[in-house]
């Protein structure tokens, strides 16, 4: 269980109402501390000249006259007169800086002797001892008069300030944090193959920096992938009609015909590498979200290969339809396909096989071909990028599988290759179906 935040803008909001909350508490422990010795003084005296004024009313009152004196005192002050007993039972004093304190200044002001307690026999008031003679009595002030009531009006007061310092403090942070929040979508869709809306450079003067910045880097990228794309796009355009005007001279052409048709193969082979060009620049881009059912498509690709006389199997189980780019997804696992087809033989069975794993959508396409060490399994993703001896196009421009990872970047996805158990390649695309549903509403 995940028991912080995920989130900077609620880290950072915890953090600062953690450190105000440890800082009243810092204040308010200082301020109990200074506060108890002037306090302790004052109750000190306080119970002394209780104690003083009682014992001197007493000693000099008439003897008649002593009940009607405690008998006032109690009605109107709410102090009473008791004489000490051998068998009374007396509740230790409780053991806080405050009572210590004001114990040990009646001891200073009144004799050693002189003895505190907050209940005697039951009875819960403020007690304490004084002689007349060779007798000990005890003076019982109510306890209201050493016990502090609750300042509800503060504390209601402190509890306004904090909760207004709180708001504002989320405030503060969310102004910060919302401009890094924006920057981190715009970046993912960056990271997927998209263009991001330009983010609005506003705020404190470093996060409008770097949203500047961020938005001539965005524009950049999208400034040379519309070049690059532009680039190889007419590249290829240009090279199909001599190409085709070669492959009809070599036809036309008398000679030997194994001479012929391995000058046709490599002709064919060029437009081959052509055609990957092209897909590696037209990538995605131009076509729409669409709901998709993919065991459909994957069984329809399946049969398409079938009839040509491949030994291609699926086994798609049934999804609900996804938001995808169906041609830009076929075009994918259609290359996959091919590769397997390439390397492990065009009359081995290459399966096609669909399924999902909680929020993961995958598909796979398993073969028995060489398979790739997997110290290049990330290096042959690249574009442009071939193995010697297994894998990765040999006879192509090296994009196959590049083309493949940037459809299932494009997707939310990724394209994992993997040893197939028993040998053998097993390529695997992902696709998380939240990103997909994301994807969608961004279309939208």
């Amino acid at each position: 269980m995940r028991l912080r935040p995920a989130s900077l803008l609620w880290r950072t909001f915890l953090l600062v109402a953690t450190l105000m909350l440890l800082s009243m508490w810092a204040w308010f422990t200082i301020f109990s501390a200074y506060e108890n010795e002037p306090r302790a003084h004052q109750l000190t005296q306080l119970m002394a000249s209780v104690v003083n004024l009682t014992r001197s009313a007493l000693v000099n009152a008439h003897p008649e006259k002593r009940q009607k004196l405690l008998r006032e005192l109690s009605d109107r002050e709410g102090i009473h007169v008791y004489a000490m007993e051998d068998d009374e039972r007396v509740a230790p004093l409780p053991d806080k800086p405050l009572l210590v304190s004001v114990l040990e200044e009646l001891r200073d002001q009144l004799g050693a002797e002189t003895r505190m307690t907050l209940e005697r026999d039951g009875e819960r008031a403020v007690f304490v001892s004084f002689r007349i003679d060779d007798d000990e009595y005890w003076v019982a002030l109510p306890s209201e008069r050493i016990e502090r009531a609750v300042p509800w009006q503060w504390i209601g007061w402190g509890s306004a300030a904090l909760l207004l310092s709180l708001v504002g403090a989320y405030l503060i942070v969310f102004r910060i944090v919302s401009p890094l929040k924006a920057l981190s979508a715009a970046a993912a869709k960056i990271g997927h193959g998209h263009v991001p809306e330009p983010i609005v450079d506003s705020g404190p003067r470093e996060i409008a920096a770097l949203a500047r910045a961020f938005n001539q880097m965005s524009a950049n990228l999208a400034r040379l992938d519309s070049d690059r794309a532009l680039i190889l796009a007419g590249i290829s355009h240009d090279l199909r009609t001599p190409l085709a005007r070669l492959r009809m001279g070599i036809e036309m052409a008398p000679g030997e015909a194994s001479l012929r048709d391995g000058m046709v193969a490599d002709v064919e082979e060029m437009d081959k590498t052509i055609d990957q060009f092209l897909d590696f620049a037209r990538e995605s881009s131009g076509e729409a979200l669409a709901d998709t059912d993919l065991a459909a498509l994957l069984g329809d690709l399946a049969g398409q290969y079938q009839r040509r006389g491949f030994r291609v199997n699926s086994a798609a189980a049934p999804l609900p339809p996804l938001a995808l780019r169906p041609l830009a997804l076929r075009r994918a696992i259609a290359n996959l396909v091919d590769n397997a087809l390439h390397y492990a033989g065009a009359d081995q069975e290459v399966d096609i096989s669909l399924r999902r794993e909680r929020d993961e959508v995958q598909i796979e396409v398993a073969d028995r071909g060489p398979g790739i060490p997997p110290a290049d399994v990330e290096r042959i993703k690249l574009p442009f990028t071939r193995l010697d001896l297994a894998r990765g196009n040999a006879r192509g421009a090296g994009l196959g599988l590049a083309i493949v990872e940037r459809i299932a970047r494009s997707h939310g996805g990724e394209l994992h290759l993997l040893a197939r158990p028993g040998g053998g390649l097993l390529a695997r695309i992902t696709l998380p179906r939240s990103a997909a549903r994301a994807a969608s509403a961004s279309a939208r």
